[in-house]
């Protein structure tokens, strides 16, 4: 764990009382607001007309920060935000890209209202630049958000802001990810909130001394005035829209969008009830050379119309693989966003008053200046929404109509590969710089009524894209061999996760070999778990295949279609490391699906069928995930129903069997907890069962459900486990199965380290609220 540094608390942003905030400001710098008598005034017809114009602002920042990027992380994959905040930083709108980010832009804007409102002060036609992760803004240095207060009439109305990933902001590492890294002094710089802009004109002082830092200066050079010019044009909307409706009623309007989100969300979890459920993941390996996971866990209260998240017990900071507050922040609202306020407008300042966040300092999720944190966002703080998403789905799935929400992990992680060289192409050779950005065809996780969506992207980037190929090779000297969806690669359950993808590119247009580093997550401990007895989706791959032959194919006409085509060495590609990548080398990514929501064997027979014959699964993994028997594309009916059987006497002589009362309870007086399991209340006990047979499994005086337990090696979970976590990690990994010993159904599986918590057989998780029932 690297210790903080004195003095670097004053870089920290944190969540602050907002009518402290604005009553600190100094008289030099007056803000415009409105009384509650103000907000109440507005009419429905004006509100709504107002509403969806601030909408358009966004959209329109969005619109103008990619036709003046040429960064294909901007113009292809949409990893960037934007956003209309009020006077003193709470979002109003925010974008529909990178909503992991939304965690972060106001903690910037606090911050300089705190720290530059007197010295350099903050006046009309200033723009602001930070990468600091510990102020906000960002979840690491490559996020780099410039931002504006916007005046009506001598007063601070409001602020706008644009955010994206920039490829390559120094630091020791290609793309400004070191795997080596110890703390954030091998990384890119993190630069506090500076004057980018002063009276509407560039500080090409500052600007000199931003590009100066990267390997590709002319594409952040044009990202920065990118920036600048969406918000330039956010505030010539912003103003027009005051000009036509005044300013009054154009910021009670925002005060209203806020508090109406904020009174839906709590009306909605008023609905749901109280009580307190968990989750624990890991991260494996921290940086290069380390062969350890790293726990992240959470316990989620839920109270009246409130919730909290804990994240308490949670590992000291360690590697690359941490994140500020602003990164675990961002975590949640990656959660919170589409399954709580997918009905809701995104006024994010009133939809975070909902929830608080309780963190040990030091932690990988939380981390203290100087930690490394170049993974933080898709790393830890990842990691952080899929854990707030299993104790959301936990809470929900039993609600007739919010369980619809309900979704298991979305491919889990995000695989980094970062490509960087001369390109020989040209009349002149020049250096290059490629973020690898195809992992955004992520499979989406399952949900109790569909299954997820094939290659459907990122949950935490609604309108994620991936690159176009040629655009790529014609950016690049690289030669994309396949990119194709992966079969089996989807976590197997009663609906299927989303299949993923897989890349194969080779060096063409260059002699020489280019720079390589690798990050990622996912490989021996799965992040894209399933729910209710669902499977994770496959684990990430990364080969390097050395002396390939494949120049020689390629003279000959022929390009290679799999692994197998290809000669040489298959280098198995570590979760973190530097390397490199020659011609005639082949570089092969194969990234996450997501997680199966329900127990496999109970997915209707023909969704299997159809499955294999549209290429998601295999004739393989239908026979041993679905125990459906698929011969020419049809069902054999008497085949599966033989195949699941001897499957469900393979769960019952494997499994250690609990010593318990075959009691059953009445079905038709039971109400639901999730795809497979009831509560009852029988005398005064409350009692929870199984949902297809009716077996009784625990009740709230024992506090326990008895389940017969399975732990065994990661590739009994199925073929789409593509790597021993044994290459990866010193941890012992198992895939850990947990049935009902009546019928045999999976309630729980998972790939874990042995010592993960019990968590699925705690009735005080199923059954929170018994007190106060």
């Amino acid at each position: 764990m690297t210790a903080p540094i004195p003095g670097s608390e004053v870089f920290s942003s944190r969540p602050t009382d907002l009518d402290a905030l604005a009553r600190s400001l100094p008289p030099s710098l007056p803000v415009h607001t409105v009384t509650q008598e103000q907000i109440d005034a507005v009419d429905p017809l004006t509100y709504e007309v107002i509403r969806h114009r601030l909408w358009s602002v966004t959209d329109e920042m969005g619109e103008a920060l990619k036709r003046m990027s040429g960064s294909p992380i901007v113009t292809d994959a949409n990893d960037f935000d934007f956003a209309v905040s009020d006077e003193i930083g709470q979002e109003v709108q925010v974008g529909l890209y990178n909503t992991m980010l939304v965690g972060a832009v106001d903690l910037a804007i606090y911050w300089t209202l705190q720290n530059r409102s007197t010295n350099p002060g903050i006046t009309e036609g200033d723009m602001f630049l930070c990468n600091d992760p510990w102020v906000g803004g960002g979840l690491h240095q490559s996020d780099v958000i410039v931002y504006q207060p916007v005046f009506y009439d001598g007063k601070l109305f409001g602020w706008t802001s644009a955010i994206c990933h920039e490829p390559d902001l120094g630091g020791s590492g290609l793309g400004s990810f070191d795997p080596a890294a110890k703390d954030v002094f091998s990384e890119s710089l993190p630069t506090p909130p500076i004057k980018v802009v002063r009276d509407f004109e560039l500080q090409r002082d500052v600007a000199d001394v931003w590009v100066r830092r990267s390997r590709v200066p002319m594409l952040v050079g044009l990202d920065l005035r990118a920036k600048i010019g969406a918000n330039s044009v956010g505030r010539d909307r912003l103003l027009a829209v005051i000009e036509q409706y005044g300013a009054d009623t154009v910021k009670a309007v925002m005060k209203r969008m806020m508090a109406d989100a904020e009174s839906r969300l709590r009306a909605k979890l008023t609905d749901l009830p109280d009580g307190t459920w968990h989750a624990t993941g890991y991260q494996d390996q921290a940086q290069t050379g380390d062969r350890a996971v790293h726990k992240i866990t959470v316990a989620m209260t839920k109270q009246a119309d409130h919730l909290s998240f804990d994240f308490t017990g949670t590992d000291p900071q360690t590697g690359v693989i941490n994140c500020t507050y602003a990164g675990m922040r961002g975590g949640v609202m990656l959660a919170l966003l589409p399954i709580l306020a997918g009905d809701i407008p995104w006024s994010a300042g009133g939809l975070m008053r909902c929830f608080d966040l309780i963190a040990e300092e030091g932690t990988i999720n939380n981390a203290t200046f100087p930690a490394a944190v170049s993974r933080g966002p898709i790393g830890p703080a990842w990691l952080t929404g899929n854990l707030i998403a299993e104790c959301l789905a936990q809470m929900l799935d039993r609600h007739l109509e919010l369980g619809k929400n309900v979704q298991a992990s979305c491919c889990g992680t995000w695989d980094t590969a970062v490509v960087a060289g001369l390109d020989e192409r040209g009349e002149q050779p020049v250096p290059f710089l490629n973020i690898m950005m195809e992992p955004m065809a992520g499979g989406y996780g399952a949900r109790p009524v569909a299954d997820g969506m094939d290659t459907g992207g990122l949950f935490c980037i609604p309108m994620g894209r991936i690159p176009d190929t040629e655009m790529t090779e014609f950016l690049y000297p690289l030669l994309t061999l396949w990119r194709r969806e992966e079969p089996d690669s989807g976590g197997p359950g009663r609906h299927r996760g989303g299949v993923s993808a897989s890349l194969a590119v080779t060096p063409y247009g260059t002699s020489l070999p280019m720079g390589l580093v690798f990050a990622s997550a996912g490989k021996a401990v799965a992040q894209n778990s399933g729910l209710a007895g669902g499977l994770p989706g496959n684990t990430g791959l990364e080969i390097l295949a050395r002396g390939s032959g494949v120049q020689e194919l390629l003279a000959q006409g022929t390009i290679p279609g799999t692994l197998d085509d290809l000669s040489g060495d298959k280098e198995l590609g570590p979760c973190y490391a530097e390397s490199y990548l020659a011609p005639g080398e082949v570089l092969y990514m194969h990234w996450q699906g997501g997680g199966g929501y329900g127990d496999p064997l109970r997915r209707e027979p023909e969704a299997v069928a159809d499955d294999v014959r549209n290429g998601k699964v295999t004739a393989t993994g239908a026979l041993e995930n679905y125990g459906v028997v698929v011969d020419g594309g049809q069902v054999d009916e008497a085949g599966t129903e033989k195949k699941r059987n001897e499957l469900r006497e393979v769960r019952r002589d494997r499994s250690d069997i609990p010593q318990s009362q075959e009691a059953t309870l009445d079905l038709s007086r039971a109400r639901r907890l999730d795809d497979n399991l009831v509560e009852a209340t029988i005398g005064e006990s409350r009692v929870v069962g199984c949902a297809h047979c009716g077996r009784l499994l625990g009740d709230s005086k024992s506090g326990r459900l008895d389940l017969a337990r399975y732990d065994g090696p990661s590739s009994d979970a199925g073929p789409q486990v593509t790597s021993d976590p044994g290459e990866y990690v010193d941890t012992e990994v198992v895939f850990r199965q947990q049935c009902c010993p009546g019928c045999w159904t999976a309630i729980y599986s998972g790939i874990v380290p042995v010592d993960h918590p019990d968590r699925v057989a705690e009735l005080t998780q199923l059954l929170p609220a018994v007190a106060g029932r």
